[in-house]
This record gives C-alpha cells, sequence and structure tokens, in this order.
C-alpha cells in the first residue's frame, strides 16, 4: 500500500495528458479487410503506462480485432496490496444484450488475489477475450511463481464465466467457490466434473496473509446466483455487476465522477432499478464491513467515490420502495430468453415508478413466491420449461397466492421447452387474475424491436395499476388556479421520432425550448414511462418535427392514440428517412431538425434532454408553427 502511495504523488505534469488520452480510447481502426481475431499494433500506449490519476504502471495487450471491426485489448494492473486486475477492454460494443445501447464500450473485469498461501481469480471474461485473458492470466501467475487455488464466481452470466471452463482447463486443481445456484449453473456450463465449494452468506475462505475472503449472499443482481466477496487484509469487495457501469477507458478508477455519473446511472436503470428490493438488502447485508473500494465487473472501479456512488445505488433504491405497488416478476434462470425478457418487462414496469420483485421459478423457495405473489399489484410471468418439478411446485404457489382481479403479463421465454401459455393464461383466469392483454409469444431469436415491445408491455402494467393514483397525484400537485397560470406557458407542437435498428416511436413534444447558440441545442422534457425514452439516451439521434397551424389536428391525433405494446406507430402516417440520422420525418412536418443527445437532466418525473441539432431543413415555408394552448396544466 506504501507503494500505491508513493506512486500517486509522481508525475503531476503529466496527468493532465493522460486523462484525456484515458477517456478517449484508441484510435479507430480502419474497417477494411480485417481477419475476425487478429492482432493489430497497439495505437494508444505502450506497453507499459502509468494511470491518469498517477497509479502504478499498467500493461495493455495489443489491439485484437473482433468480427473485423470491433477492437478488444487487455489491460492488467495492481489495485491494492497483493490484488491486480485484469481488465477486459471492449472499446467498441455498442449494444449490450440488445436491450440497451452503449456510448462507450464496456469492461470485464477479473481481479487475482495473492494471499501467503493460496491464490483466488474472482471471475473470469467474456468468450471473446479467450486468448487474451487466458495469456494475461498466465503470464501474470508465472510471473508471480503462483498457481490458481481458488476460482471465486460472482455469478454464472457469460460475459464473466464464459472462460470459467478455459480456466479450469489450465488449473484444473483449483476449487471453484459460488452460491449453490452458482455451481449448479457451472455444471451445466463446463459439462465435466471439477472442484468446487458452495458457500453460504458469511461462509470465508483464507488464503493467507491476513486475506480472509467472507461471501456475501446478493441474488438477483441482477443474476440470481450473485454473490459480493470482501478481503479483510485490503478492504476490497468483489461485486461484480453491481456498482458498474458500461464505460471503457484506458483509465482504471473513478477519477472524473462527474464524466462517469450519467452512465453509471443508465447502467443502475436498466439492471439495478428492476432489483431495488433486492439492492436494498444487498446493502444492508455489507453495512458493517469496512470496504474502501469496490472491485465491479463493468466499468471503472471504484476507489475515489465510494461512499458517494454506493450511497446513491441506496437513495434510488429506496425512492422506489416507498411506492406502495409493486408487481413480481416471475422468471426462470439460465432458460431461454427468460432472464433477458423480464429483466426488459421489469425495466418498463419500474419506468413508470412501480417497484419489482424478482423471483426465480427454478430457485425459490414455494413460501416466498407465496408472499410476494400475495402482496403484489401485478404478476409477470414467463414461461417455464414444462419438464422442470421445481417450477411445477413454484406454478402451483403462485396460484395458490394470487388475489382476485390481479392484473397479470404471461410471456413466452423461447426456450424450446416452454410451459404452453393459453395453459398458464387459463390457470390464473381459473383462480380469478385479469390478463392484461393476451399472452407475449415469441416465433424468432428475440431482436430490438422485441425487447422493445416487452418493456411497453411493462410499463402499460403499470400504469394500469397506478392510474387512478396518478391521476390523484397530479390534481393534488398544484392548486386550481395555479393549474390554469401554468396553462398560459405555450410553446409550439412537436412531434418527435427515432429510430435504432427495427425499433421506432414517436411522441408529442410540448416542452421544446432552443437552449444554446453554439452549439446549436434544444431542450425537449421527456416523461419517464414514455416508449421513447428508451430511444433517447446520450449519444442517440431522433428527429424533431415541426407542425403546421393548419395542418396538425389529424398527425396530433394520431400520435396522441394510445399505442399497444409493440405497435407500429407510422402505420397510415406518411414518413421518409432523415438523411443523416434515418429517422422518420414526417410528410406533413412544416419543417424538422435532426438531432443528438448530449446529456439529460433528471427531474422527478422527466429527463429534460439537451441535444444538438446535426441537420435540418424547412418543407413548407409559408406555414406557421401550430401553437399548444391547455386549459390546465396538471395533465398534457
Amino acid at each position: 500500500m506504501q507503494l500505491l502511495k508513493r506512486q500517486a504523488g509522481r508525475q503531476a505534469g503529466r496527468n493532465a495528458v493522460a486523462s484525456k488520452r484515458a477517456t478517449r480510447g484508441p484510435a479507430r481502426v480502419s474497417r477494411g479487410a480485417a481477419l475476425q481475431v487478429r492482432a493489430v499494433a497497439a495505437p494508444i500506449a505502450p506497453a507499459t503506462s502509468t494511470g491518469a490519476g498517477g497509479e502504478l504502471p499498467y500493461r495493455m495487450s495489443d489491439v485484437v480485432m473482433w468480427s473485423e471491426s470491433k477492437r478488444i485489448q487487455t489491460q492488467v494492473l495492481p489495485v491494492a496490496e497483493d490484488t491486480v486486475t485484469i481488465r477486459s477492454l471492449d472499446w467498441d460494443r455498442d449494444r449490450f444484450d440488445i436491450e440497451f445501447g452503449l456510448e462507450n464500450g464496456t469492461t470485464y473485469n477479473a481481479y487475482l488475489i495473492y494471499g501467503a498461501d493460496k491464490t483466488a481469480l474472482v471471475d473470469a471474461s467474456h468468450e471473446k477475450f479467450h486468448n487474451l485473458f487466458l495469456e494475461a492470466l498466465q503470464k501474470e501467475l508465472k510471473a508471480a511463481g503462483r498457481s490458481l487455488d481458488y476460482v471465486f464466481v460472482s455469478h454464472t452470466e457469460p460475459d464473466h464465466s464464459g472462460l470459467i471452463p478455459a480456466v479450469l482447463d489450465l488449473y484444473p486443481e483449483a476449487t471453484v467457490c459460488g452460491s449453490k445456484v452458482c455451481i449448479s449453473f457451472l455444471q451445466n456450463l463446463t459439462h465435466r466434473p471439477f472442484k468446487s465449494q458452495a458457500v453460504k452468506g458469511g461462509d470465508k475462505v483464507d488464503l493467507g496473509g491476513g486475506h480472509v475472503v467472507e461471501f456475501v449472499m446478493a441474488p438477483n443482481l441482477h443474476w440470481p446466483d450473485t454473490m459480493f466477496s470482501f478481503d479483510h487484509a485490503t478492504g476490497v469487495m468483489f461485486t461484480c455487476d453491481a456498482f458498474g457501469m458500461h464505460y471503457c477507458s484506458e483509465q482504471p478508477f473513478d477519477a472524473d465522477v462527474k464524466v462517469l455519473m450519467p452512465h453509471y446511472r443508465f447502467y443502475y436503470d436498466c439492471l439495478m432499478k428492476p432489483n431495488a428490493k433486492s439492492v436494498t438488502t444487498a446493502l444492508r447485508k455489507v453495512k458493517d464491513l469496512p470496504y474502501t473500494m469496490i472491485a465491479n465487473g463493468h466499468g471503472p472501479i471504484l476507489r475515489y467515490n465510494v461512499s458517494e456512488l454506493v450511497g446513491d445505488y441506496g437513495r434510488w433504491s429506496a425512492a422506489l420502495g416507498k411506492g406502495a405497488t409493486s408487481v413480481a416478476v416471475l422468471y426462470a434462470s439460465d432458460y431461454g430468453f427468460s432472464d433477458r425478457l423480464s429483466q426488459t418487462l421489469a425495466k418498463g414496469i419500474t419506468k413508470a415508478g412501480v417497484a419489482t420483485e424478482m423471483l426465480d421459478l427454478l430457485s425459490a423457495d414455494p413460501q416466498e413466491i407465496v408472499a410476494a405473489v400475495g402482496r403484489s399489484a401485478g404478476i409477470v410471468l414467463m414461461s417455464p420449461p414444462r419438464d422442470s418439478a421445481d417450477a411445477r411446485t413454484s406454478l402451483a404457489a403462485v396460484s395458490s397466492a394470487i388475489k382476485s382481479k390481479t392484473k397479470v403479463v404471461i410471456a413466452e421465454s423461447y426456450g424450446g421447452r416452454d410451459e404452453p401459455v393459453d395453459v398458464l393464461a387459463a390457470q390464473l383466469q381459473d383462480v380469478g387474475a385479469e390478463l392484461l392483454a393476451p399472452p407475449l409469444r415469441l416465433k424468432d431469436l428475440p431482436a430490438q424491436a422485441t425487447y422493445q415491445l416487452f418493456e411497453e408491455e411493462g410499463t402499460d402494467l403499470a400504469q394500469a395499476l397506478t392510474a387512478k393514483e396518478s391521476i390523484a397525484r397530479k390534481k393534488a400537485a398544484m392548486s386550481a388556479d395555479v393549474a390554469k397560470a401554468l396553462a398560459r406557458l405555450s410553446s409550439g407542437l412537436y412531434v418527435v421520432t427515432a429510430q435504432h435498428n427495427n425499433a421506432r416511436s414517436a411522441m408529442i413534444a410540448s416542452w421544446v425550448s432552443q437552449a444554446s447558440f453554439e452549439p446549436l441545442g434544444l431542450t425537449i422534457a421527456v416523461a419517464k414511462d414514455r416508449a421513447i425514452e428508451s430511444l433517447m439516451q446520450v449519444g442517440d439521434s431522433f428527429v424533431l418535427n415541426c407542425l403546421g397551424e393548419d395542418t396538425y389536428a389529424p398527425v396530433m391525433k394520431h400520435f396522441l392514440q394510445r399505442f399497444a405494446p409493440g405497435a407500429d406507430r407510422f402505420e397510415g402516417v406518411d414518413w421518409s428517412p432523415a438523411p443523416t440520422t434515418n429517422c422518420p420525418v414526417l410528410s406533413d412536418a412544416i419543417a424538422y431538425m435532426e438531432c443528438r443527445v448530449a446529456s439529460r437532466l433528471e427531474t422527478p418525473d422527466h429527463w429534460v434532454t439537451y441535444c444538438e441539432v446535426i441537420n435540418g431543413s424547412v418543407t413548407n415555408t409559408a406555414a406557421r408553427t401550430a401553437v399548444h394552448r391547455r386549459k390546465v396544466a396538471n395533465y398534457y
């Protein structure tokens, strides 16, 4: 640790330059005729560099091309006493599991702990890093004169566990430690025997020299088998997905929290917010552990802003938990697309301010399911495998506990052995449940439009559960006189249209204002529960269509109607793709502006989106923009 402190005081004159380079990443490599995986000269750093914050020198591998146009690379450096990270840098990954976009790629972080007697690896990496990661791992262990005694698996999501079988091929004597569910999943992944030790909360492994690693069970963050590992010698807590972010840079730590904060919050909203109750439980379990560093699985390691960033998880989760309404989301872990699609449904639910409780039909205790279903106003049921005895027991528990008139969403999991959704629907209707809509069916592998459909279905469920409460809350927010006064604030009438791959959406936008000249910028307020919100993240593009005062009525009527989840909002509407962004330009618009989201400011129920205008044109020079006037201000 003294060496870390001494190094932190050096090279003050070079820190600013290194910091700028750290957030920029390597220069783009031509997308020409590259082999699927090939090494190229590293364009960013020599073999050994010094971190932007004055950390110990780190080593960068050569850049390797993955699928011709995606750059990957490994970075190795010490993060604490006897602790080294191997960070797999996925510079150009632009989507994560299809359902949400990435602005700055991502990383997969693994760690080596050198105890006086034993050595442990915490997590591994994505299969695409097979050669890079294994080369870095072997080089580190050889340099330390060590083999591998333990592998601590935080959870079995493939981006962290995909290389565990390859690691065990190299070090067959290593003992794998994980939760009981984790070990079961790994047995299906490796297809061969391996040494294992199922651990529970409070169990410890002594690596020697004070490195006593204590395990904390943290299920559903955001995988059913998740656990944290805390090293009592260094105060480092290894948390895998929790407290991470999708942000790839050469800077290994959270040195610039202002830059990182939007990515940290976006990651929480997509992956952790649907599991807010589990977040609160995990924070309670670790509150007495003296952790000083969060060694996460994605993005920069939390070293400088631990208290603030962990505190944010607590505040965000507590705020969602204050609502009286909650939905139980029942899925089948490690089966088909049940995990991903259930998370997407849950994300849609939490966008509308309703809490969710995630439960695995294949591992949850039946009494836990009974309790969760009994206190929930709504149920999401992903079809489990029909040949699972555990699933049949769980479904019986659901049927016994569900209350009359509970609103239910049922969806296929596309696992090949799904319990028929019509059978599930009939069973729940027989005990008094109400289907929100016909079951969601999957005929092909999920695409981005599929995830959009599932998210919108989740939002519809939440809105159906809170409609009366929402109206009452808006009316109570202001007096009648204030509502009438605020209604005098008016602006033009616009339609925002956005598209990404095969997903499209649109909304009427009345809260629009010019915000800057250089660069030319606008602000648009987008309600958190709007479907289009998922397509208006930082870096996304959209079109602002201006409506004319003599022609706005049919267009406004069309886009104000309530669309079913997944419905084509542009059916019956004439449009053409914008020249720069390819987003829809409405034929009835009198002008349009192509915009790119630069930043977002959160308010209690809206995102104020600041965007830069990158192109535009007037299509009807004689027309004037329609003005949106309201009688009262507590609804649109």
